[in-house]
């Protein structure tokens, strides 16, 4: 009996004590937070743009999407592809083989088409499918669907719909006899999600009862992107860090470089090339010309009580000063000489260890994306990309001596040999504007650019219409800026991606010795 209750004491004790164990590291244990972490990637991969001197950058542009971790709703259809393939039925209900018409609302056909589009496209991950409609002939169904690229890290979400070809063989399977192309489910086609990136009408009471930071237009204006990307994100993260509404000026200025004629073009909507609907879903920022008029009104309604300021002209007052004021708005101001006016500057130094840049906010444009998407299914999602540097840059010899010669089309041919399979769809992402030029490669591979995909910006066009939407029938140009973002990324949603700096030449990205 005493041994008895020995063991169990002792049984018990190391059953407390287990279970103490286990909560110790429940409490110790802190998963990965993949924002934060993004940041700090994104920190490492624009840190050389925080000396005063900005150059434009060539190579592929990033925004914060593209470095996201995935965090999807459901199980992605390459997970839960063995189990569909395992316990569910293709079987028809009632069995008529050869027979040329199909009931697309059978469940079973969607499982058929299900597991065709596994087989079709491994790389995809497919989250959602409509209900099978009739095709264009009886034997056909359309369907639609949502899916992203496994190796994508975008949160983003992508849609098909396509026509699907069936037959029933002579086990009373439905069987997927051919897949239509990009969109050929007609039948199946749904409105796009519209573009609700409209400037929020914030209400008189919301409007007093915040707090703002508003930052005056500094020498970051007609910049290069980076540049702007770099300083924009630093107010949002001060915002942030001050618990503040970011005053966000949607009037941007594009460098000169990205214009045909290389003078600035001042006038440009912020919404042309970033996701405002994602910003003001995700942060606290009010438009610049709602907000000023906001304060304008209440202080002619309220004379006595105006909104209190106050004006901070010296870059070198900290984030963390200001953190003890409560003035409704602080207003920075940027009018020193360059480059003691660029918005960056406010968090250089001792402020870089509290102001982390937001990169999870600020995503491209959904009309840009809408074009990547598009571009990527005409070649099928499955394609290998290479992306070359020229212009300016294949022009100065000195600083790049080998880059002209390098990336000739037959230089670039004996590298591909190399690296792409023959046959392949090969995109070139490319800032070369001489037509014809990489025809040579045509002869081994199906070769597209993006100029061959001109009438996703024509004025037919689905982007057309909602930039003429935004700007209230005033026309925009298609400039370089949107080229480079769709070229990046087209780019890299290759399944193969060679770039210019590292493979096709041995000159140093930044110029010689820089390496």
């Amino acid at each position: 009996m005493i041994q008895r209750i020995a063991s169990s004491t002792i049984s018990m004790a190391a059953v407390v004590t287990l279970a103490l164990l286990l909560t110790l590291l429940a409490i110790g244990y802190q998963p990965p937070d993949p924002v934060f972490q993004a940041s700090k990637v994104m920190d490492q991969v624009v840190s050389t743009l925080r000396n005063a001197t900005f150059e434009k950058e060539d190579t592929v542009l990033v925004t914060g999407e593209d470095i996201l971790a995935p965090v999807p709703s459901q199980a992605p259809a390459e997970i839960l592809g063995p189990a569909l393939e395992k316990n569910l039925s293709v079987s028809v209900g009632v069995c008529d083989p050869g027979t040329t018409f199909i009931n697309c609302s059978d469940p079973d056909v969607l499982v058929a088409i299900q597991l065709a589009n596994k087989k079709k496209f491994p790389d995809m991950g497919v989250f959602q499918y409509g209900v099978p409609v009739r095709g264009s002939k009886d034997s056909a169904c359309d369907i639609a669907w949502r899916f992203k690229p496994r190796h994508e890290k975008s949160l983003r979400m992508y849609r098909d719909y396509r026509e699907y070809k069936l037959l029933v063989n002579t086990s009373c399977d439905y069987v997927v006899e051919k897949i239509g192309g990009w969109h050929s489910g007609k039948n199946a086609f749904f409105q796009r999600d519209f573009v609700n990136d409209s400037i929020y009408n914030r209400s008189f009471n919301t409007f007093w009862s915040s707090k703002y930071l508003y930052y005056s237009r500094g020498g970051d204006y007609c910049k290069s992107m980076n540049q702007y990307m770099w300083s924009f994100l630093c107010a949002l993260g001060e915002a942030r860090y001050l618990n503040r509404t970011l005053v966000v000026d949607l009037e941007m200025c594009l460098e000169g470089s990205y214009s045909p004629d290389l003078k600035p073009q001042e006038g440009k909507d912020f919404r042309l090339y970033f996701d405002y609907e994602h910003l003001q879903k995700k942060a606290a920022v009010v438009e610049q010309k709602q907000f000023l008029k906001r304060w304008l009104n209440w202080n002619k309604k309220h004379p006595q009580h105006p909104l209190s300021y106050r004006v901070v002209e010296d870059f070198n007052v900290t984030p963390m000063h200001l953190r003890s004021f409560e003035n409704t708005i602080l207003w920075r101001k940027f009018e020193q000489p360059e480059p003691n006016n660029y918005w960056y500057r406010v968090c250089e130094g001792e402020p870089e260890k509290v102001i982390h840049r937001p990169w999870d906010l600020l995503w491209k444009s959904k009309r840009l994306m809408n074009m990547v998407n598009s571009i990527c299914g005409e070649m099928e999602w499955d394609f290998d990309a290479v992306h070359v540097v020229r212009g300016k840059k294949a022009e100065d010899k000195e600083r790049w001596p080998n880059l002209d010669r390098d990336t000739m089309p037959e230089a670039i041919m004996e590298k591909l040999e190399k690296e792409v399979e023959e046959g392949r769809t090969l995109y070139i992402a490319t800032n070369e504007r001489l037509e014809g030029y990489f025809d040579k490669l045509r002869a081994k591979y199906r070769v597209h650019l993006l100029s061959d995909f001109k009438s996703l910006w024509g004025p037919h066009s689905l982007w057309y219409n909602q930039t003429m939407l935004l700007t209230r029938n005033k026309r925009v140009e298609f400039d370089g800026y949107m080229r480079a973002e769709v070229d990046s990324e087209v780019f890299l949603r290759a399944k193969k991606r060679i770039e210019t700096f590292g493979h096709l030449t041995s000159d140093c990205k930044d110029g010689v010795n820089t390496c």
